[in-house]
């Protein structure tokens, strides 16, 4: 696994050079949908609402973002940006240099810190349509965690598992059993009782 990263596709791998236009209304419109995320809920999060905030057309935002789940995983990105960078070159256990099955676990904890951090917006983003779930960043999501599955237990079917560890983490999920008293804490351990099972015969 020592390569990995160099064959994990970013959520973004290539960008192209904004013009110093569009760069500045990209940052009037996350500037906008940040502050109003901030101080009026993610329930408010509307596109009509940010152009009108940020001063430009809707079309354009539709454009630029596609609809209100491309403007949230916008607004998610530096953080995800952040994550693909510990996990693929940081230190261990998440970044290379520890054994499988324990960059495993780091990486579902990292992912559950990820989803406490903004569970809201990350919701918006996951359930705007049937398979919004698993677009954006779940496909880099899977095939690192898949790797890493595949090392750990030679032979066994890594991509349905990759899924099976990751559908746990997912915002809708983490919110209901929020929502149901469940602390950060109980979840985390919940969590890690999981992985045992996973790793007992690894």
């Amino acid at each position: 696994m020592a390569n990995e990263s160099t064959d994990l596709p970013m959520l973004h791998p290539t960008e192209p050079i904004e013009r110093a236009d569009a760069a500045r209304n990209r940052r009037k419109i996350l500037d906008a949908a940040s502050h109003i995320v901030a101080t009026k809920g993610v329930e408010a999060l509307s596109m009509e609402e940010v152009a009108q905030s940020a001063g430009v057309g809707v079309g354009t935002l539709y454009r630029r973002f596609g609809d209100r789940a491309g403007l949230a995983y916008a607004l998610l990105d530096e953080k995800e940006r952040e994550l693909q960078a510990a996990f693929m070159s940081g230190p261990p256990p998440l970044g290379p240099g520890a054994p499988p099955l324990e960059r495993i676990r780091a990486f579902l904890h990292a992912l559950h810190d990820r989803v406490e951090a903004q569970p809201t917006l990350l919701m918006v983003a996951e359930m705007n349509s049937a398979h919004a779930r698993y677009g954006g960043a779940y496909g880099v999501h899977h095939a690192h965690l898949a790797a890493l599955v595949a090392e750990a237990r030679p032979g066994s079917d890594a991509s349905y598992l990759a899924d099976a560890l990751l559908a746990p983490l997912s915002a809708s999920m983490i919110t209901y059993q929020r929502q149901r008293g469940m602390s950060p804490e109980r979840i985390g351990a919940g969590l890690d009782e999981v992985l045992d099972g996973f790793t007992s015969d690894a």
